[in-house]
């Protein structure tokens, strides 16, 4: 099965949550092809969740929580992440009760 652009990824991702009115926006845009992407959970109560992509043991792709903590944290981890790599797509989603749809089927490809 080819892999998908990142870029069609992330419009389709956006797509989804804008269809349950989940609130999200691009903070930094990666390489279009081959970008990695992380999802920062904001729930709106000065804490936040990020998650990346990463390989499971069966070698499918998954979503794993990178760090969690206060908004301000999850910034600053965010922050070295891109500083470390500038092809990443951070994308924040904001929501009270912290849905990001990451556990639905086809978020993994």
């Amino acid at each position: 099965m080819p892999r998908l652009t990142s870029e069609f990824w992330v419009a389709a991702y956006l797509r989804r949550l804008a269809l349950a009115d989940i609130p999200v926006f691009v903070a930094a845009r990666g390489d279009a092809t081959a970008g990695n992407v992380m999802v920062k959970v904001n729930t709106l109560d000065g804490r936040a969740c990020a998650y990346q992509r990463s390989f499971g043991a069966d070698g499918g792709r998954v979503w794993i929580i990178l760090a969690q903590g206060s908004d301000t944290e999850i910034e600053s981890i965010l922050a070295r992440q891109r500083q470390f790599d500038r092809d990443i797509w951070i994308l924040e989603v904001e929501d009270k009760a912290g849905r990001h749809l990451l556990d639905e089927p086809g978020f993994s490809e």
